[in-house]
């Protein structure tokens, strides 16, 4: 083992997490409705050093699944790519310990603008009756951006999924994502405020349907759950190292609307 600091997230961060997801103050909400709520964080004054993309959070009051189901939904890949209508590619790439994963995911986005890609290292936490999952951009030797995909940047992303009863539950996603490329950061920020409600209404939709999925589809099979079912191959988490968004390079977009344009003429 190498002497470097664990890349795996610790208890702290967890709770830290946790307690994002759960702060009103220095959050600001864009969107209520039908048991649904969107905010971004209102940067304390920093002046030129705050962030340019806002975190989100979307907090959902579910009534018919419980807390257990949807936390499954979330960490079962097979499944994902019944609900998920933005999803290109996915797959785990290796285990780093019992309740860690290193992942690839890639997704359409609307044209002209390039499709994008990330890497990420998936670490979670059920205690409490509460479930905790959270992941952040790493680094794969194996894995480096690709020419027609845009390496996007997961800061911070994450799942906070709590009973409030046996078929109820409070879900909450919260994410700090840099996107890449040249698109104008308002126009990130804007567009995460604006499909966060749809995709939230996927995951709900997918939570009422996972049992009956889930039955015909090994229904016995919840690594995420029970470690010794994965058949992942290890991986030292010393030869990953987090994935800063100011290392990758800015593919500019803007000359992509002009292609797009002239192959749509001919």
């Amino acid at each position: 083992m190498s002497g470097r600091p664990s890349i795996l997230p610790t208890e702290d961060a967890f709770e830290d997490f946790k307690k994002q997801c759960l702060a009103t103050e220095n959050w600001l909400n864009k969107y209520d409705n039908n048991g649904m709520q969107v905010w971004i964080e209102v940067p304390e004054n920093r002046g030129n050093s705050s962030p340019k993309v806002h975190k989100i959070k979307c907090k959902m009051t579910i009534k018919d699944v419980s807390a257990a189901t949807m936390y499954d939904v979330i960490h079962d890949g097979q499944y994902r790519k019944n609900w998920d209508p933005n999803m290109l590619e996915s797959f785990d790439i290796a285990r780093l310990s019992d309740n860690a994963d290193v992942g690839y995911y890639s997704w359409l986005c609307p044209k002209p603008i390039k499709n994008r890609d990330v890497v990420t290292l998936r670490s979670w936490r059920v205690m409490d009756d509460e479930y905790i999952i959270i992941n952040f951009s790493v680094k794969h030797p194996k894995h480096p951006p690709q020419g027609h995909l845009v390496r996007a940047v997961s800061l911070l992303t994450g799942y906070f999924i709590k009973p409030t009863g046996p078929n109820s539950c409070t879900f909450i996603y919260l994410s700090q994502a840099d996107p890449k490329g040249s698109l104008p950061k308002w126009v990130v920020n804007k567009a995460s405020q604006v499909l966060a409600p749809r995709v939230m209404k996927c995951v709900h939709k997918a939570g009422q349907n996972y049992s009956a999925w889930k039955q015909q589809n090994s229904p016995d099979l919840k690594p995420w759950l029970y470690p010794e079912q994965s058949n992942l191959p290890m991986m030292d988490p010393a030869d990953l190292s987090i994935q800063r968004a100011d290392s990758l390079q800015n593919v500019d977009e803007s000359s992509k609307k002009d292609a797009l344009e002239s192959e749509d003429s001919s």
